[in-house]
């Protein structure tokens, strides 16, 4: 695992590739079935991500930001790490949202083929991190993606609660989705119906449209995250250092379950409706194009990612 906070330094050209790694994670974590933390798996932060998370949310940090400790707590965490990140996150949401969300509706084959390509190519670059394969690693994958293949599958919740707590719910159980690789945190809002609901505050804020009501949204939505991902972080950091292998398949196998979700032709095209087979059309090649380049990316993104941390041992 990599250090985090003062133990590492990093220069601006590390900095811009954390912010890189954040946008890829944004744009992916705005579309219902694509995981940021998939993104984050692939480009190599993950154990990062998890470790930084940890330290934000340690009872001592806590503390010394209770008791105005500003300076021990800013030496304390990695920021340099948590700025980029957060503002590659940050910028991705903005720039494209609404892009995506027009996507969603008026060209839905077209980019859940692209996100499919990047999906299946992550489950290729994401098997060797499993140290040894075995019959009870193989279990797993089955369990997990039998889990990931239900999980997609379940229905929207077609009329949800409107109390401000549901929201405070929805960004915990989204935030847990969100970091597991394979499991969308987006689809998690768009099965508990409130996907739509918290994207158009995003959209209606960047137009400073109904200030007020988007900001409490938003803020009642990243209060359900800082709760959520509290405890949870802290659970899969566990699992990672105790059963590493095993934890790694069933991720594997939840980005293979979450496939039914990405397969780019729907009923209606809607991506909460059921998948059809294609029809053999310009659309449809153009669809396998985006899949095949979206495959390719992400094996481009692993080997550019090999190929610098090779360097840097040499250099070292």
């Amino acid at each position: 695992m990599q250090k985090t906070g003062t133990e590492k330094k990093r220069s601006l050209k590390e900095c811009l590739k954390v912010f890189f790694c954040g946008t890829i994670m944004g744009a992916a974590d705005v579309v219902p079935g694509v995981s940021g933390g998939t993104m984050a798996f692939i480009l190599g932060i993950y154990d990062e991500l998890l470790a930084s998370i940890k330290q934000i949310l340690n009872l001592e940090t806590l503390k010394m930001g209770c008791s105005f400790q500003l300076k021990k707590m800013y030496s304390r965490l990695p920021w340099p790490f948590l700025l980029s990140l957060g503002l590659g996150i940050g910028a991705a949401i903005l720039l494209f949202s609404a892009p995506i969300s027009w996507m969603l509706k008026h060209r839905l084959a077209l980019i859940l083929a692209f996100f499919f390509g990047l999906v299946l190519g992550s489950v290729v670059t994401v098997w060797n991190k499993v140290e040894r394969w075995s019959f009870d690693r193989y279990a797993a994958l089955l369990l997990g993606a039998a889990g990931g293949f239900i999980i997609v599958g379940l229905p929207v919740l077609a009329s949800p609660p409107d109390g401000k707590w549901y929201l405070v719910l929805c960004g915990a159980v989204a935030v847990c989705a969100m970091i597991l690789p394979g499991i969308s945190g987006s689809f998690i809002l768009l099965l508990m119906g409130k996907y739509q609901y918290v994207l158009d505050a995003v959209n209606q804020l960047k137009k400073f449209s109904n200030i007020t009501e988007n900001l409490c949204t938003l803020l009642l939505f990243c209060l359900g995250i800082v709760c959520g991902i509290s405890v949870f972080v802290r659970f899969l950091s566990w699992l990672l250092k105790k059963y590493n292998d095993i934890t790694v398949a069933v991720l594997i196998g939840f980005m293979l379950g979450s496939l039914r979700k990405v397969w780019p032709w729907k009923v209606a095209e809607k991506i909460e409706n059921a998948n059809i087979m294609p029809d053999i059309n310009a659309n449809f090649f153009t669809a396998v194009i985006l899949a095949i380049a979206g495959f390719f990316l992400v094996l481009a993104i692993e080997y550019a990612a090999k190929h610098l941390a090779q360097q840097k041992k040499e250099i070292n």
